[in-house]
């Protein structure tokens, strides 16, 4: 039986996208909400659309936030996709009271994009500008400097990443990291299953990392 990828399910967004692109290059798919069943994956996909503080109550109650946490800390491959690259970090800006809370699994906020610079939210195709810790990014294996990635998001990560962990930047408004690597975490920006040749190549390259085992 194939190692099977779960995809994380907190009740925001269309995950079937992600789904059918993942089932796409051979991987064995299930979206679940079942805390019991993401403590089991052998990889875990965080993906969405939406609002940080709202998704982040979900997950927090559902105890969805916990069996995460755990996944990653047994070194099963994780990713996360726009939405779900903020949910992991310490904070987001997002909340009408300021500052909301994130999982914490890695260190940095989420920011706004200035609005006052150029249009918000970023819509559609854009580059990645791939860093020396990138080229050794397994899940970048195949992807070239100046690759175009299909993006939709108004909050991208801040300055107060590690740069260490940046496998890739691009510029809109600011220079933001729009892939992060850290160990068996990564966590992107851009949605792979919207940006064709280039997003399917980086699914396959996780959907290998799966197959492959715990880092």
């Amino acid at each position: 039986m194939a190692p099977r990828i779960v995809i994380v399910d907190y009740h925001k967004g269309n995950l079937l996208s992600v789904a059918r692109s993942l089932s796409d290059v051979g991987a064995d798919v299930e979206v679940t909400d079942d805390p019991a069943k993401i403590r089991a994956a052998s990889g875990l996909v965080l993906p969405g659309v939406g609002s940080f503080e709202d998704a982040m109550g979900y997950i927090a109650e559902s105890g969805e936030g916990a069996a995460i946490a755990d996944v990653i800390d047994r070194g099963v491959p994780f990713l996360g996709i726009c939405l779900g690259q903020h949910l992991i970090m310490e904070s987001g800006d997002e909340a009408q009271s300021g500052f909301c809370p994130g999982l914490g699994l890695v260190p940095g906020t989420v920011r706004r994009l200035d609005d006052a610079v150029l249009k918000v939210p970023h819509v559609g195709w854009d580059q990645l500008e791939i860093t020396e810790h990138g080229r050794a990014c397994p899940l970048l294996a195949g992807i070239e400097d100046g690759a175009h990635v299909y993006f939709t998001h108004s909050y991208a990560l801040a300055e107060d990443v590690d740069p260490a962990i940046v496998a890739t930047y691009t510029d809109y408004t600011r220079r933001f990291p729009s892939t992060i690597w850290r160990d068996n975490v990564f966590a992107m920006q851009f949605h792979p299953e919207k940006s064709s040749r280039v997003g399917l190549q980086i699914l396959r390259n996780f959907a290998d990392l799966v197959a492959g085992g715990p880092a």
